[in-house]
């Protein structure tokens, strides 16, 4: 990782992290996000009605400051959800003690927790270890990893993902982190577990900021699923510090497309370090009635557990494909599906192809990675979604979490 990122971190921002005793495993679980000078932010999160209390502060904190952030905290081991009161006080009193550790207002903390639901947060930990935390700060690859890595629960790697282009002279970074492999079926609104930061050095207004993330999120975080549960404290946030020099304003191409690129990476990896994934699947829904016609039939799909299963099999069963499609939602014709698994032709008209090859497609789906391309003939509309198989090892990692 040094040797990609280290011309690549952005400009104006420090990162570091360590071990508060909230991770059972004892691995570090608290980190830290700190940007020189207020960065400009925009975030978005989960549509679960049951949300942590990092959420609330953060929604309220990005209120009060006109889209503002100086420092980000991240601790692993807790989400902070669902502990009432106590929760929202935890995370007020972490914005409280950073606020003092690197002078800046409370308002300008953005706390984000994963982990166990159900469980007091012992804010005491995070506070207690802050000040060390500060000394050893920097702005180099190295601490840019410890933030990658201290962010982990169940996941098996770290996730990162960088780009950058020059604009009249001035280099623009954009770097990304996150984390994620169960309960993953972000459903991100501007009003994952998946929590993912993404800074540049360029200076970007809030507003125009939101803009840019709300179209990166939506052709990326949001098509992704792994078990199709939605977790209750995915946060995308993304910080512009402006360190660079140079100024993106709304309509940017270059800078749009540099952003989509690095979340679609960062969400490609995540599904990829799903929990037991032994097989990770891109969908490709072409010929539907609309966009949002394509994403019901590519979400039915992600999300049958006899079709996830029939994968982890490697078993060809295009059957129950054609029964996903069915109850999507999505506007069909069942008499003019065509599917494909790669570039073999499975299905033709609604029935089985004639040129199908039963050993072929079963030697096909042994790849750890493949891809199924459905044309529904009804429209122009279309999506790419990632998703995975579902396997005994899911099971046994979720059938004793929190135990």
């Amino acid at each position: 990782m040094s040797d990609i990122s280290s011309f690549l971190i952005p400009k104006g921002f420090r990162f570091g992290a360590t071990k508060a005793g909230l991770k059972k495993s004892g691995r570090a679980d608290f980190s830290l996000i700190v940007a020189d000078a207020p960065a400009s932010a925009a975030a978005v999160y989960t549509a679960n009605k049951v949300s942590a209390a990092p959420l609330a502060i953060d929604k309220e904190h990005l209120r009060a400051t006109g889209g503002k952030v100086r420092v980000v905290a991240i601790n692993a081991g807790n989400a902070n959800c669902a502990a009432g009161q106590a929760g929202l006080d935890a995370a007020r009193e972490t914005c409280a003690s950073a606020a003092l550790v690197f002078g800046c207002k409370a308002e300008e903390v953005f706390p984000s927790s994963t982990g166990v639901i159900g469980v007091p947060l012992p804010v005491e930990k995070l506070i207690a270890v802050m000040p060390g935390m500060a000394l050893q700060m920097g702005a180099e690859s190295d601490h840019f990893q410890q933030v990658a890595q201290a962010m982990l629960t169940t996941d098996l790697v770290e996730k990162s993902a960088f780009a950058r282009f020059e604009r009249d002279g001035k280099e623009v970074r954009i770097a990304a982190v996150g984390k994620g492999s169960g309960m993953i079926h972000p459903q991100l609104v501007p009003h994952a577990t998946m929590l993912v930061y993404v800074l540049t050095d360029a200076e970007i207004e809030p507003a125009v900021l939101d803009g840019y993330l709300r179209g990166a999120v939506d052709v990326s975080f949001n098509r992704i699923s792994v078990d199709g549960d939605t977790s209750t404290n995915d946060t995308v946030l993304l910080l512009a510090s402006g360190a660079g020099g140079a100024r993106i304003s709304a309509g940017d191409a270059e800078f749009d497309a540099a952003l989509r690129q690095v979340c679609t990476s960062l969400a490609k990896q995540i599904v990829a370090d799903g929990e037991g994934v032994t097989h990770v699947v891109e969908l490709r829904i072409d010929g539907a009635v609309s966009d949002a016609d394509a994403l019901k039939a590519a979400k039915a799909i992600a999300h049958s557990p006899l079709i996830k299963t029939a994968w982890a099999g490697c078993d060809p069963n295009w059957g129950r494909l054609m029964a996903a499609i069915g109850y999507s939602g999505a506007e069909i014709d069942p008499e003019k599906i065509d599917i494909w698994f790669g570039d073999l032709r499975i299905c033709r008209d609604g029935g089985r192809a004639e040129e199908l090859d039963q050993a072929a497609a079963h030697e096909y789906l042994k790849q750890s990675e493949f891809s199924i391309s459905i044309q529904l003939h009804q429209g122009d509309g279309k999506c790419v979604f990632w998703t995975t198989d579902l396997t005994k090892e899911y099971v046994a990692i979720n059938a004793d979490y929190s135990t």
